[in-house]
This record gives structure tokens, sequence and C-alpha cells, in this order.
């Protein structure tokens, strides 16, 4: 993750909180109609963000970088590691400067690092829920559309492991592309004949007859999609470990355990970004 990942989701989020027309005001502070009313141009104040649940904290450097923005004046101390383990109450960040910029910056610093620190709290979970398996936790492109850096950096810091990052990085012949382009066989030809060796291809397959299929081409990697667990035991006996296998379709916190023991090298689930459920923080004014 890089600033060129974040600082246009920042300016946007900023210029919706600010402005009616969406504009980024060249001084923000204008813009909040209570700090500007409230507080002297030339007041100081210091806060503390601090957890309100128990978790994983990821998004700490985009919260800091929410307040440089919004005022460079505004010296940031982050307290605690990305991709920590933090308990309810801890302190995570310390922030002092000028209140109005202070407070202007609050509740956006606030929204990406509770957004990102929930993704990196379940994929904790899930991550915790397969240990000892050797299997690995992917994400999907479930992601919040705009936000596919952040929410697989959250992923990584929750101890999963990105899938492709989106169609320029991986072919992935889904359902779709196989009944399009007249069956497994076809769809792989096609793409090996497009692109060579140039990009992995990972196939899905929906049953042990499709999975025979896939076996005799040259793919890197193939999904079993929605398989029962006996199926998926059986394609791992039949893969040999040939090819490695991925699980996808109806991945809870309750299933995932045993979808692991069949013997996959990785599970998919799109759960981990499309069902965020956000992180609690709060900012304490104060010393």
């Amino acid at each position: 993750m890089t600033p060129t990942s974040f600082l246009p989701l920042i300016h946007l989020a900023l210029a919706e909180d600010l402005s009616a027309d969406g504009t980024l005001l060249a001084d923000l502070t204008a813009g909040d109609v209570t700090s500007t009313a409230t507080l002297a141009p030339d007041a100081q104040l210091r806060a503390h963000i601090i957890a309100k649940q128990a978790g994983v904290v990821a998004g700490l450097l985009v919260a800091a970088e929410v307040f440089r923005v919004v005022d460079e004046a505004l010296q940031v101390d982050i307290l605690v590691p990305e991709g920590s383990r933090v308990a309810k109450g801890d302190v995570l960040m310390r922030v002092a400067g000028p209140g109005r910029s202070l407070l202007v910056a609050e509740r956006t610093a606030l929204n990406f690092l509770g957004r990102m620190s929930g993704i990196a709290t379940l994929t904790s979970q899930f991550v915790k829920a397969i240990e000892g398996t050797g299997t690995r936790m992917l994400d999907t492109r479930k992601t919040l559309p705009g936000f596919r850096a952040l929410d697989k950096y959250a992923v990584r810091m929750g101890g999963g492991t990105n899938h492709r990052m989106g169609l320029y990085d991986m072919a992935m012949i889904k359902d779709n592309h196989i009944d399009a382009a007249g069956g497994i066989e076809a769809a792989v030809h096609r793409v090996r004949e497009a692109k060579g060796d140039q990009f992995p291809i990972e196939v899905e397959v929906r049953d042990l007859a499709e999975l025979a299929v896939a076996l005799k081409v040259p793919v890197n990697r193939i999904m079993l999609d929605n398989m029962s667990l006996a199926d998926m035991r059986e394609a791992v006996r039949l893969t040999g470990g040939k090819v490695e296998l991925e699980a996808s379709g109806n991945v809870t916190l309750e299933t995932v355990r045993a979808i692991a023991e069949t013997g996959v090298d990785f599970i998919s689930s799109g759960a981990l970004t499309h069902s965020v459920q956000v992180f609690d923080v709060s900012m304490k004014v104060g010393n």
C-alpha cells in the first residue's frame, strides 16, 4: 500500500464532508460550521484515538495521513504497530495541534481506521479458525469500489493472503467464461494462445467431472466451487498435489475449519471485505 492508493480517497472523503458541491476547499476548516463557530482560530487541542473493542488494527497510516492532509501542523504519534492485536481501551494514536483542523479530520480518519480494522479483525478470526491445517485464507474482488488496495491491505494485516488484485493480473476462468468458450479445455487453450505464460491461470470447476477435465489442461490452480466436503476431499485425493486447489462458496466462521481439513491449499471468502462490521474506535480530546 502506497500513498497513491489512498490519497485520492482521502481527498474525496474530505470534500464530501466539507463542501456541498464536493469541491476540496483551499481552507478545509472553513467547511466545518460547528468547529469554526465554537473554537477560536488559534485554539490548540490534544486528543487520543482509542479502541473500544478488542481486535486487530489496520489503517493507522491512512488515518494519520488524513490529519496531515487537513493540516501539516497537526502532530501525529502512532502508538501501536499496524496489524497488532489490541484490547478494549488501548490508545492507538495521539494527535495534537490546531483545534479546528483536528476536529475537521476526526470523522474521516476514524472512518478509514474503523473499516480497515474491521476487515483485519474478521480476517484474523478466519485465520485463527484454520490454524495448523496449512490452508491459507484468501480474499476476493468483492471490495468496496475504489477501496481495493485498502481492503486487501487490511486482509494482509489480519493474517490473510491476497487473491488477484484485479482482472489484470491473473486469468481466472469462471463458469460464464467456460460456458461462453464451449468448455474448460477450449477456454484454457484460448487463454494460453492469447497470453502464453504471461499470467497464472485458475479455472473454476463445479463438480468432480469438471475437475477431471481441468486436471488434463495446463493450469496453475483449480477452484472448487460450492462443493460438498466429501467432494472436496475426493478432489484433493484425485489431484494428488499436482495443482493448487482453492475452495470457495458458503464459507463462514462455522464451516471454514471443516473445509480446511479436507486438504485444500486455499479458501477464499468475499465476506472478509463485502460484509464489514466496522471496528469501534473513537477520538477523545484531552491529555
